[in-house]
């Protein structure tokens, strides 16, 4: 088995920077490391996955400056651990992945994608996945949904009720968020919740990126639509992605580091 190993890190963190993130989550310190380097090493130093990784791609922001500020910021560190970067997609992660596919070694039997905002992934359940592989052309881990799922709507009516204080200041709550309600409850029978690495045939993946249709949040729902199967392995809670700034705190517990101190952390990389 090689392996080639594709990270997407070409997102914007919206949603980490709209919950209070000052910057970019793959930035942000692990350790004294940033999470994109965390990541990356969760393979690289994997005892018996590592020696199968063959190459490995990191596709950045597609902008032109921002791609050069993210060269500048990750492109050494990242080349110490035998990766090379290259432009991700404008929009959609599936424009990401596809451009990393293309710059994939013919010589690389399986491709490998993993989220650069999940380092914590543990080396057991890499492991399985990696395993599995050796047997199945497609596999990915997933967790079984184990809350009571609802579907909610959007109504007409705002989500706080006005005030006298807000009259005063001329705000009204007909200009805020909308009340939420629940519209249905949703079986969770059979229902998980996917995660990466998914690994994959090196010609599947690329016939699967070879669809005219690429609308999917996930790599293994484009091999779907080709009628393949995909075989799934026991995921783990601690292989979350992260996305708030809360989530940061949680990595930091799992993998048993302290927040930094002193200088920020965005200059110390």
């Amino acid at each position: 088995m090689k392996v080639a190993l594709i990270i997407p890190a070409a997102g914007a963190s919206r949603r980490y920077g709209e919950a209070g993130g000052l910057r970019s989550k793959l930035e942000e310190d692990l350790g004294g490391r940033p999470v994109l380097q965390r990541t990356i090493e969760l393979f690289v130093k994997h005892e018996t996955v590592g020696p199968l990784i063959e190459t490995i791609i990191v596709a950045g922001p597609s902008d032109d400056a921002a791609f050069a500020e993210f060269k500048e910021r990750h492109g050494d560190k990242l080349g110490l651990l035998g990766a090379r970067l290259c432009k991700g997609g404008v929009t959609h992660r599936w424009e990401t992945v596809k451009h990393a596919i293309a710059l994939v070694p013919d010589k690389c039997t399986h491709i490998a994608v993993h989220d650069a905002a999940r380092p914590c992934t543990p080396p057991e359940l890499i492991d399985r996945i990696f395993e599995m592989a050796h047997r199945h052309k497609a596999v990915i881990p997933v967790v079984e949904v184990s809350d009571t799922l609802k579907k909610i709507e959007s109504t007409d009516e705002p989500e706080m009720a006005d005030d006298p204080v807000a009259a005063i200041l001329g705000t009204s709550s007909k200009d805020g968020a909308r009340l939420r309600v629940v519209s249905s409850s949703v079986d969770r029978v059979g229902l998980c919740i996917v995660q990466t690495p998914q690994i994959f045939d090196a010609e599947l993946l690329r016939r699967a990126y070879a669809q005219s249709d690429l609308s999917s949040t996930d790599d293994a729902g484009l091999v779907e639509r080709l009628g393949e199967r995909v075989v799934v392995v026991t995921g783990d809670v601690r292989n979350f992605k992260i996305t708030r700034p809360e989530d940061l705190t949680l990595a930091r517990a799992v993998l048993g580091v302290r927040a930094p101190e002193g200088r920020p952390t965005h200059k110390r990389f």
